[in-house]
């Protein structure tokens, strides 16, 4: 007998909101979180506005080894625990899975840097852990009792949904019975804006990205940077049934792959993350008419739409599945992005809600099937594809519940 892999319980931090309730309701008034810094040069950014980690951690003495995207890692974990369904020696035998990307704060971290020294007496003994990419996973480890098999995954833009796609397989394959899995990231700092200016990926339109920033649209022309993280519990299903626990949706499959092409553009056809895709297809053994929804990764930069628009006309030949964008919601959140995009895609499947993809006029692939407006839809069978740079890709399958 096949082994099912439910998700009993996630949490996640997101410029929309932290609840089931903030984000629905953002979706229907048409709200979003995109505004210009002047931090940042005036880049448009999507923050996640008054976070504060001491609500989720209390008192904590290692809160200041972590970075933010780290810090929005260790709330979404304990928002997904927060339930108390999972007792402690269950938490205890769990695995932890965790998707970061690094920390590009580096002006803010080592603010004196002379003739490449950055030896003074403000630095911190162990500043390194502020730039270890498992600090995070360490640190809740520590909050939760968690000492199961483990892994940090740092695989760009789609280090999070391999995440889960990991935890499921150690689950599906018998290691474990129970996962803590998810990610998440910022690059809202001096440093990331930086790095994405110097590459040339940064949303540059003039005028209010609120009304303007779109995905899949003729003039695209580069994402908004978000920020935030979201975490699932992932069980086997006799596991969850046995304390009753209540289950929001299924993991069926999971595929990556690797382009070997180019650092920071994917392979034009999008060729390897077919193959992402059609693995996650195989394992969750459907086809790819089953597939009611993808949440595409739609960064709205000119080489990846295109990429992906034409992957998913390629793969869904028989029949187009509905497609939506959800950074045109929420922004580019980078390594935390999959894990994100996966909690409110099973938000929006629990809700029969497909939300708009925001601003899109002019669809560069009038031959998909892109969602333009709001509207009810049942939708059981979701894909959720993330790549990154690099080349990383990574797919999810995940099911609306039902026995």
């Amino acid at each position: 007998m096949k082994t099912r892999v439910v998700i009993t319980s996630m949490g996640f931090i997101t410029s929309m909101g932290n609840s089931e309730l903030e984000v629905m309701n953002r979706f229907q008034t048409d709200t979003v979180g995109f505004r210009f810094d002047d931090d940042y040069q005036r880049v448009p950014v999507c923050p996640v506005q008054d976070f504060d980690l001491r609500q989720y951690t209390g008192r904590l003495k290692n809160r200041r080894y972590l970075n933010r995207g780290a810090g929005f890692c260790v709330a979404a974990a304990i928002l997904a625990t927060r339930d108390g369904k999972t007792s402690n020696r269950e938490l205890s035998h769990a695995g932890l899975f965790t998707g970061t990307g690094p920390n590009f704060d580096i002006s803010s971290e080592c603010g004196e840097i002379v003739h490449g020294d950055l030896d003074h007496s403000s630095l911190q003994a162990l500043w390194m852990l502020r730039f270890l990419p498992n600090t995070a996973s360490s640190i809740i480890s520590e909050i939760l009792g968690i000492h199961g098999e483990n892994a940090t995954i740092n695989t760009a833009c789609s280090a999070s949904l391999q995440a889960i796609g990991e935890a499921y397989r150690r689950i599906k394959d018998g290691y474990l019975e129970i996962a803590l899995a998810g990610g998440g990231d910022s690059r809202l700092s001096k440093g990331g804006i930086l790095a994405y200016q110097k590459a040339k990926a940064l949303f540059i339109g003039e005028g209010d990205p609120c009304t303007l920033y779109s995905t899949f649209d003729e003039k695209r022309d580069g994402f908004v940077p978000g920020e935030g993280g979201a975490f699932f519990v992932l069980e086997e299903l006799s596991c969850a049934e046995k304390r009753n626990a209540p289950i929001i949706g299924e993991v069926c499959g999971f595929g990556c792959s690797l382009d070997g092409w180019n650092m920071t553009a994917p392979e034009p056809k999008g060729i390897w993350g077919e193959k992402a895709v059609r693995h996650a297809l195989k394992e969750a053994d459907v086809r790819p008419m089953d597939i009611d929804l993808v949440t595409a990764h739609g960064t709205g930069t000119l080489l990846n739409d295109q990429m992906e628009a034409a992957l998913i006309h390629r793969i869904f030949s028989e029949k187009q599945p509905f497609v939506i964008s959800l950074k045109s919601w929420i922004g580019h959140l980078a390594a935390a992005c999959g894990a994100v995009e996966t909690a409110i895609t099973l938000l929006c499947m629990n809700n029969s809600f497909l939300p708009k993809i925001r601003n899109l006029k002019r669809p560069c692939a009038p031959d998909i099937n892109l969602v333009l407006e709001n509207r009810e839809a049942q939708a059981n069978l979701a894909l959720i594809q993330s790549f990154g740079f690099g080349g990383q890709n990574s797919a999810l399958v995940v099911r609306k519940w039902k026995k």
